[in-house]
């Protein structure tokens, strides 16, 4: 992982000085609310429905142990005991207070952790791969080029104040995890005809209120012109994104209003200032970046454990954690496993206090002291033994983070919805729990198979319920809160948008429609077809007749 130097530390420790000097001024009256707005920003603080917010940032969702535990001790100490991962691999406090945030980003500081550039129009927290650096089908490790992008983006004078914010993801193997496809910029690792390592670069991607799939506009961009080009990109959009309206700002607007090949056409005519100059990234530079991100002291074992084999053939139960919750590992005789932040009754993406410390504990025993996030909102382990898996269930279970439901349809992902923010038009926690509960038959979903449910509170879709099989969007009507079902969205190099089914649902009816949905899925089900499958065989009309047949028969 990267560590801090001298500089990196000394900044983020006058960042925290700076914004402790602006909250007291601003508690003393010396800085309006106005003011004070981009000041607090800046710094990851939203004030919210109930509370202050702060988004802490956690680069590409890695974490050390020590951080882990430091993040569980601010969750004790200045929340209500817990805090929430985020679709962009971070973490929030929904619960500290004003006078407490400058404290807490002191806190953070020790153990080089910040909350910088995790909200405003300014380039935020890049993503990647939860899986980067062990994923069996990597192509390259992206995590140094992430952290090669975080470096440029953070306080880039250039880009501090765009249209809109912006948000870049990496994606270093064939899979693509990372749902690159609907950021502002996606970058794929690919291997050119002559075994050149480079970036198929795509831009214009985004959900919210107007969701597009990005357009591919470089199939092949040198790996030490990554910079350059990545200027060249937030040059163009600098200059020509709206300003005048924040619902038409996002660079997404801009691409499809000039074409893709227009927008194209501009970045080349701009990095032609740019390329071989100072942005050019060395080979030593990129070997050193490189260099952070070593294997740890794997040992020599063989591809199968022996003892692992017996116990999965012996214990259903640990077999089905095993199928669901591990990823197959590029190094024998190793196995990453997602810790499962989806248990019944439980807001999707929480963890207290003393999960997160348990967490940590399991992280210095069994991964080589490392924790990720996965966009997802999910906690992973990436470096375990297979001989030591069945304890890691053991202990997971013992956490509430062994439901064994990895890509399946309680496997939700859910913004925390109008019980927490105020840009929300409904609740999703409550949506969540009541969907978990109707299908809280472990039988019956492992039989479902994959299916991706993703719930947003409002348009801003940040629990990307447009690419959800199932999404579910809180829409407001006259006052109450309803929700619009749409199916059919995905993520991955096949992305696409779900298409809304019909009229919206009163909160009461939301379980019971995604019980309809699955009741036509499997009536259409041929063999072991996947949700997908079926959709895109079917088509959306018998889901719809099903569905609104049985609201006209209720009403």
């Amino acid at each position: 992982m990267y560590i801090y130097d001298d500089y990196d530390q000394q900044i983020v420790d006058q960042r925290v000085a700076q914004f402790r000097d602006q909250t007291q001024r601003f508690l003393s009256g010396e800085l309006s609310g106005e003011e004070f707005r981009p000041l607090r920003l800046q710094n990851g603080l939203y004030i919210q429905r109930y509370a202050p917010m702060l988004r802490v940032a956690i680069p590409y969702g890695h974490l050390r142990s020590d951080q882990v535990r430091a993040l569980a001790e601010i969750a004790r100490k200045y929340d209500r005991g817990y805090g929430h991962f985020t679709t962009r691999q971070n973490i929030q406090y929904n619960w500290p207070t004003l006078e407490s945030v400058p404290d807490i980003l002191a806190d953070l500081a020790k153990v080089q952790m910040h909350a910088v550039q995790t909200s405003g129009n300014c380039v935020r927290n890049t993503t990647t791969d939860q899986f980067a650096g062990v994923a069996h089908d990597e192509i390259i490790d992206p995590r140094p080029w992430c952290e090669i992008i975080r470096q440029w983006s953070t306080f880039h004078p250039e880009f501090a104040h765009l249209p809109r914010k912006f948000k870049i993801a990496v994606c270093g193997s064939v899979e693509d995890r990372a749902a690159t496809w609907v950021h502002d910029i996606g970058l794929h690792v690919v291997r050119n005809a002559a075994g050149e390592v480079g970036f198929k670069v795509i831009v214009g991607g985004g959900l919210g209120r107007t969701p597009i799939v990005g357009a591919v506009i470089r199939e092949f961009l040198p790996t030490v012109h990554l910079l350059s080009y990545l200027d060249a990109i937030l040059r163009v959009y600098n200059r020509y994104g709206r300003r005048d309206n924040k619902y038409k700002a996002r660079i997404k607007i801009l691409v499809k209003a000039m074409t893709p090949a227009a927008f194209a056409a501009k970045v080349e005519a701009e990095w032609a200032h740019l390329k071989d100059g100072p942005m050019t990234l060395t080979g030593a530079e990129i070997e050193r970046m490189a260099g952070f991100f070593t294997m740890p002291a794997y040992e020599a074992l063989p591809a199968e454990d022996a003892e692992f084999l017996r116990l999965r053939t012996e214990n259903k139960a640990f077999a089905r954690w095993v199928e669901r919750n591990v990823f197959k590992h590029k190094q024998p005789g190793y196995a990453a496993v997602t810790l499962s932040l989806k248990a019944t009754g439980i807001a999707p993406g929480d963890a207290t206090d003393k999960q997160l410390d348990g967490v940590a504990d399991l992280a210095d025993r069994y991964s080589f002291g490392e924790v990720r996030v996965s966009h997802e909102q999910n906690l992973i382990l990436a470096d375990v033994k297979q001989s030591d898996l069945f304890k890691v269930w053991e202990a997971a279970k013992a956490l509430g983070f062994a439901t064994p439901n990895i890509g399946l349809l309680t496997d939700i992902i859910a913004c925390p919805g109008g019980d927490f923010c105020d840009l929300a038009n409904a609740k999703s926690i409550p949506i969540a729990e009541g969907i978990q509960r109707v299908f809280d038959d472990q039988d019956y979903l492992f039989d479902l198979g994959e299916i991706d449910l993703n719930i947003s509170g409002c348009m801003n879709s940040c629990g990307h319920h447009h690419v959800g099989h199932i999404g579910i969007l809180g829409v407001d009507k006259s006052g109450s809160e309803w929700y619009q079902v749409s199916l059919g969205g995905r993520q991955g190099h096949d992305a696409s948008l779900g298409k809304v089914i019909g009229p919206s649902f009163a909160q009461d009816d939301v379980p019971g429609v995604v019980k309809q949905i699955i009741d036509v899925f499997v009536e259409h089900r041929q063999g072991d077809e996947r949700f997908l499958d079926v959709f895109d065989r079917v088509g959306i009309e018998p889901f719809k007749a099903r569905i609104y047949q049985k609201e006209r028969a209720h009403g």
